[in-house]
């Protein structure tokens, strides 16, 4: 029987990170060094004039939680200007490699995690607000968000849901009334924008910079005390924690890992700025800030101006730095286990193969395929990434195109150069008939080859791939123009677009302009093209 929703305000949370784990005693919320301990008791600062913008009906749902109205007790507690009675607000403590270089200590500097609430499913989920002032590991921060990087948040973690994504998620999206001033790509042009604040929701937060910031300090109890407490919570089929059972998590950790990245690889998105500080320990993207998506096809791009001098983080690099992030883990873990290289060692590889297969699997059904002919599946699946970067293709309207035309291409008297021509000229950003077409074409030729000898109708292969090719995707200059309405006070676009974005794989034909590839002006706009970590 699904319990009866109720108000925020009347929510019951527990508190099991605080109750478990060892707690700074002091309360003095300024910036410092917190070592011996895995979190900070610090309280939300109030704002001026909290209202919100933004709710997930779909998160609220699971949460058992009533909409709440634009003003009133929810939203007060949503901006962090009242506390409940049940919550044991907190700021967690954690280290981390930033762009490949040991930063030390970091921490929740702009996030305020409340406590946990019951789902609906039987699962707990933390509601942590982010943006609700300064808190010990604020460093020279004001602990505040913009609305800039907060309507970013909600709609992406929203988004990724949808699309299947492991992700964190989004509850509400609160405006502050209160001016943050912000320099967006720290040139020196810094300048008052609107404030807001995200409640974001996740089984957990921990991070793989949380065990790194306990091993970097020699505090082997709290680190044996963290993975025991999130195996206890988050992983409980592997069963009591052990040097064994540390070594099976490890393996897990990798595979989620794995996973994770497949999925970020087959729908184009590019985190942007993936230090070990963001990284889950559920496998989970987490830290929606200088993302993007890939419109021309190009591995080595990157959203984030702050990696624009090694694109460390670019598209193409991703599997490659989830592994270097996982052996950064992996070190930190080695306390825990008798031999680490014989322990932990092998669940890299696990990685390696976890990804290459999801990948591989994802990318046949994006084509229609099934994995009746592997060698010539093989070669076909390497060439594509290439043929796309040649053409300058739009990867999200490459597949979608693709999935809608696969019965015409079918057909007898199928000619799949024009055909070819007619989809490259609905997908590429490059001029028509450029000599970068040449590698697409050739390829849709052996893929048209390839698809003949599928058993299935064309239909049913094309609803298979409309089912895993999204149709809508947030791309930048989308959610920069909901940003530009939201702060002249028109919340229209930001509202279709979270609504649109619940069924990326639906055609919803009186949004098609959501749909389309970018504009020539988007692609040197800024927020539109390009960001930096301050997004």
């Amino acid at each position: 029987m699904t319990p009866t929703p109720h108000a925020l305000e009347d929510a019951l949370f527990t508190n099991s990170f605080v109750a478990e784990l060892a707690g700074d005693p002091s309360w003095e919320n300024e910036p410092r060094q917190v070592p011996g301990y895995h979190y900070s008791r610090v309280a939300p600062t109030p704002v001026a004039n909290p209202r919100l913008l933004a709710w997930s009906a779909e998160m609220g749902a699971e949460l058992g939680l009533t909409p709440p109205p634009e003003q009133g007790a929810a939203t007060e507690l949503l901006a962090g200007n009242r506390v409940a009675d049940s919550m044991r607000p907190y700021a967690a403590r954690y280290g981390g490699h930033q762009f490949g270089n040991w930063a030390g200590q970091l921490g929740d500097g702009r996030a305020i995690s409340l406590g946990e609430l019951a789902g609906t499913a039987g699962r707990r989920w933390e509601v942590q607000l982010k943006g609700a002032g300064p808190t010990p590991y604020s460093r020279r921060a004001d602990g505040r968000a913009v609305l800039r990087s907060s309507v970013r948040e909600f709609l992406c973690s929203e988004a990724m849901h949808h699309l299947g994504v492991p992700t964190t998620r989004a509850l509400s999206l609160v405006s502050t009334g209160d001016a943050v001033v912000r320099d967006m790509f720290y040139d020196g042009h810094a300048r008052p924008e609107p404030g807001a604040v995200v409640a974001r929701v996740a089984p957990s937060f921990v991070r793989f910079g949380s065990f790194q910031i306990l091993l970097a300090h020699g505090e082997i109890d709290n680190l044996r005390a963290l993975a025991d407490y999130v195996i206890r919570h988050h992983y409980p089929e592997l069963g009591a924690p052990s040097p064994a059972g540390y070594a099976r998590w490890f393996t897990e950790i990798c595979r989620r890992t794995a996973v994770l990245v497949a999925h970020w690889q087959t729908v184009g998105f590019v985190h942007g700025v993936l230090n070990t500080d963001n990284m889950s320990i559920l496998g989970l993207t987490i830290d929606y800030g200088p993302y993007g998506w890939l419109e021309p096809y190009d591995p080595a791009w990157t959203p984030n101006t702050t990696d624009f001098g090694g694109r460390r983080y670019a598209f193409g690099q991703q599997p490659r730095v989830g592994l270097w992030n996982l052996t950064q883990l992996a070190q930190a873990l080695a306390p825990l286990v008798a031999d680490p290289n014989q322990d932990l060692r092998p669940a890299l590889d696990t990685y390696i193969s976890t990804y290459q297969a999801t990948y591989h699997a994802r990318l046949l059904a994006k084509l229609g395929l099934t994995s009746q002919h592997p060698e010539a599946d093989h070669a076909l699946l390497a060439a594509l990434p290439a043929a796309l970067e040649a053409a300058e293709a739009d990867m999200t309207l490459f597949f979608r195109r693709l999935s809608e035309v696969v019965p015409a291409l079918l057909a007898p008297e199928a000619e799949v150069t024009g055909w070819g021509r007619e989809l490259l000229a609905a997908v590429s950003y490059a001029a028509p008939g450029s000599a970068g077409e040449a590698p697409l074409l050739t390829w849709l030729s052996q893929y048209a080859d390839r698809l003949r000898a599928e058993p299935a109708a064309p239909e049913a292969i094309r609803a298979g791939m409309l089912a895993c090719n999204p149709k809508y995707v947030l791309r930048n200059y989308l959610a920069q123009q909901a940003i530009e309405a939201a702060e002249a006070g028109d919340l229209s676009l930001l509202h279709t677009l979270h609504e649109v974005l619940k069924k990326p794989f639906a055609e919803q034909p009186e949004h098609d302009a959501l749909a389309a590839r970018r504009p020539a002006w988007a692609a040197t706009k800024p927020g539109s093209a390009t960001l930096s970590c301050s997004s």
